[in-house]
């Protein structure tokens, strides 16, 4: 099966939970087509448990357990369904400075995701400990645009995975942000920081054309935007400097967008980005419709 090109982009977005169908799918499609479902989450800063019923802004919000059970209702209605998370799971609750990341990992693996890029926080306590870290993820960390040769992260972190899902072949890799300043050089000296839109052709072009995906996605923790300094590298910009991404994945900037959007790139093809704010309040669900002729896709960001 070819790589498709997506001819239509159904949207929808999500208010409180209600969906709200902009475009309807075409009739013409049939039992051709196949539907992957890509479910999201970005800097859930190891928020285990929901917001109180008396927090003033997302009250009795998030939490794993309602985040597991839409998962599995989700996945229950398609199994062809990854699940898949921009960076920064851990550092926000004491969850993480008892247990380190023990606890985030286990129940992320238990969710049933696939993939985690490296956000800035996965470097608090340092590169070994993260290193010790990863033996309770049952998925894979990625990222294209860190070095981290002669480190104890050296071959535990992938530069990117192909999913085989139900004959649809889906390219994954990640970028993280410069750690210079945001993180003590202790805490991750020996990680050398490497130019993501150079990193991104490189990888793409690996991905498109030597793994013949069909899909490919960036997960990124290089931010959405930055209104301080519009030449700061950011989503926004990777896309437009870039080719061959049919979907970014953001995180870093806890940028709460209420449907995903679209941005022409080097090429003038769309690229759809997408983030769900912070603290696993949002879950985001884009649905990729392929067939013989072409690709749709359909996307809401699901409060849990």
């Amino acid at each position: 099966m070819k790589r498709r090109h997506f001819l239509k982009h159904v949207k929808s977005t999500t208010i409180f939970g209600l969906t709200l169908p902009l475009i309807p799918l075409n009739s013409n499609y049939n039992n051709d087509i196949k539907k992957i479902t890509i479910l999201h989450t970005n800097d859930v800063h190891s928020h285990i448990d929901p917001f109180p019923n008396n927090d003033p802004i997302n009250p009795n919000s998030g939490g794993v357990i309602a985040r597991s059970n839409l998962i599995n209702s989700i996945k229950n209605d398609n199994p062809n369904t990854l699940i898949l998370d921009a960076g920064d799971v851990f550092q926000g609750t004491p969850y993480f400075n008892f247990f380190e990341g023990e606890v985030e990992l286990k129940l992320m693996s238990k969710m049933g995701y696939n993939a985690s890029t490296l956000g800035n926080h996965e470097f608090d306590n340092g590169i070994e400990k993260l290193s010790k870290s990863l033996k309770h993820a049952d998925f894979s960390f990625i990222n294209s645009n860190y070095s981290f040769k002669n480190t104890a992260l050296e071959n535990k972190i992938k530069k990117y995975q192909v999913f085989n899902v139900d004959g649809i072949k889906i390219g994954v890799f990640g970028l993280g942000i410069e750690l210079n300043g945001l993180v003590e050089k202790k805490l991750y000296n020996g990680v050398k920081y490497l130019d993501p839109v150079e990193i991104s052709k490189d990888i793409t072009n690996e991905l498109k054309f030597n793994q013949n995906c069909d899909l490919i996605i960036c997960l990124s923790h290089l931010g959405f935007s930055y209104s301080k300094d519009e030449n700061l590298m950011c989503d926004l910009i990777l896309a437009k400097k870039t080719r061959n991404i049919d979907l970014i994945i953001g995180g870093h900037t806890h940028t709460f967008l209420e449907k995903p959007i679209e941005i022409k790139n080097l090429d003038n093809k769309n690229v759809l980005i997408n983030q769900v704010g912070c603290f696993g309040i949002n879950l985001g669900k884009i649905d990729f419709y392929f067939s013989n002729d072409s690709g749709i896709q359909k996307s809401e960001n699901i409060k849990v």
